[in-house]
């Protein structure tokens, strides 16, 4: 197995991020208007380093971070990311990427952003990842991320390929990367929320044309206390009141203590008593 990784940004100064930190945010928070930003120029800097490597292959497989049932924000930077190289490869009369999904079982309920790195390892063991063995084996593969910070997902990921002997030809790309380790993992959540600090950014990002329901949104708003909740879920269109409910359900939500509360304060099923 070769492992490389490529990042487009590089985070060496907490008090000068490289990219527009509120740009980032409401990116986590269901704009999709910054994946396609992020797509563009994540897709030059790729081409730029392994472009001619990516033309010699006859298959190339392409996934985003691990999920269960709701995608994650990188998983629409993933679509869009495929666009563009797609685009490449067909200039130069080769086959497109095949997307693939790494499958996620997720234990904890915490904001991952505020963790440090010990915690974030130690929770992070517990999940289950899985991903099927025939399809990867012995292919070149892209595992694409919006941020890397401790490279905890990337280290489960190895682990899980070590353990179920999966080789290959293995890149991991993301839109930005934490190379100065004396600056706090916690820096995360400071670029999550830093345009959304309260219910009115929320639910201003929820009402733009580019805003598409993830797994950070939907935890986010069921965490809400009761009277936040509904302000914001009064806001959703019809269509975005049942998406929410049928995702929040599909991930088990409804099962977790953090959130069931106000799922079930909904009553939007047909189904209920």
């Amino acid at each position: 197995m070769t492992q490389r990784r490529l990042s487009l940004y590089k985070i060496e100064d907490e008090l000068s991020p490289p990219f527009n930190p509120a740009e980032y945010s409401e990116f986590k928070f269901g704009n999709t208007l910054y994946a396609q930003k992020f797509a563009k120029e994540m897709a030059v800097c790729i081409i730029d380093h392994i472009g001619p490597e990516l033309l010699e292959q006859e298959q190339i497989l392409i996934t985003p971070s691990p999920y269960s049932a709701i995608p994650t924000a990188s998983n629409f930077l993933c679509n869009e990311l495929i666009v563009h190289l797609n685009k490449y490869l067909f200039y130069h009369n080769r086959p497109g990427l095949k997307e693939i999904k790494i499958g996620r079982n997720q234990t904890y309920t915490q904001d991952y952003g505020e963790l440090s790195y010990e915690e974030r390892r130690r929770l992070i063991a517990n999940d289950t990842y899985y991903i099927d063995k025939n399809i990867v084996n012995n292919q070149f593969c892209l595992f694409l991320d919006d941020i890397r910070i401790t490279g905890s997902h990337e280290h489960t990921l190895l682990k899980l390929f070590e353990n179920e002997k999966i080789s290959g030809n293995f890149v991991f790309l993301y839109f930005a990367e934490l190379v100065n380790l004396s600056i706090s993992p916690k820096i995360e959540n400071y670029y999550n929320y830093y345009a959304i600090k309260n219910t009115k950014d929320l639910i201003e990002n929820i009402s733009k044309d580019s805003f598409r329901f993830n797994t950070r949104i939907i935890k986010y708003i069921l965490s809400l206390p009761l009277e936040d909740f509904n302000c914001v879920f009064d806001h959703f269109s019809e269509k975005q009141k049942r998406d929410f409910q049928n995702l929040a359900i599909s991930n088990n939500y409804h099962l977790i203590e953090t959130y069931k509360t106000n799922l079930y304060n909904l009553k939007l099923t047909e189904y209920g008593h």
